[in-house]
């Protein structure tokens, strides 16, 4: 899981991200509130860290500028304002969970792992789109006529991602290094070659996939 921490103390951001990063989390770090929206914006994340008292722009504020934009991913508020009214406004500024420092290792682990398991496909593993259906967990894309197609990983990834965020536009670089993700020498052209796989293979079984939003924002 891709992991965007925002922590401007910044022993607690090595911390932070070397006990992640032994926990398997694939960590991008920054330290301020700026930063932290502007990555957020960019829709490359599975689970969201989020400092309150950050240089720039607080956590409440990018939390709410977040939401405001669509982003769904789920966000952890971490701070060491412990008072009742803090947390409500926390949660209500857009935050899924609120944890108060100091706090024990186990338990950051174990609420993110919450969060993560929240953020995973519903019911029988299946992302709705128009008229189709994307069941992930037997990595086939179902249409309303009957028809269904296999796909590979990272046709089913792309899919995935793009249905999972359908409403917004996301260019092919957001796309590549979501999927292939930084450390990758991928082209973003790899994303047009994988989506020509599945428009051949949907083609067919007679199963049209439409244009949606704007041409960076297709299926």
């Amino acid at each position: 899981m891709k992991v965007l921490l925002a922590e401007d103390e910044k022993r607690m951001n090595r911390a932070l991200c070397e006990i992640l990063r032994q926990e398997g989390y694939e960590v991008t770090s920054v330290d301020n509130g700026e930063d932290a929206l502007f990555e957020i914006e960019g829709g490359l994340y599975d689970l969201i860290v989020l400092d309150v008292m950050m240089p720039g722009m607080n956590g409440y504020t990018v939390a709410k500028k977040a939401r405001a934009e669509g982003v769904r991913t789920p966000i952890l508020m971490l701070t060491a304002k412990s008072g009742l009214d803090d947390k409500v406004e926390g949660l209500d500024s857009g935050a899924d969970d609120y944890l108060t420092k100091p706090f024990m290792t186990k338990e950051l682990l174990a609420r993110l792992r919450a969060l993560g398991r929240r953020n995973l496909p519903t019911g029988d593993g299946a992302l709705a789109f128009g008229d189709l259906t994307l069941d992930v967990k037997n990595a086939v894309l179902k249409c309303d006529n009957g028809q269904s197609v296999r796909l590979g990983e990272k046709e089913l990834r792309i899919l995935e991602y793009l249905i999972s965020n359908q409403g917004q536009v996301l260019s092919r670089e957001q796309i590549a290094l979501k999927i292939w993700g930084y450390e990758s020498d991928s082209e973003y052209n790899n994303v047009e070659v994988y989506m020509s796989f599945v428009r051949k293979k949907a083609r067919i079984r007679g199963i049209r996939l439409r244009d949606q939003g704007s041409a960076r924002d297709r299926i």
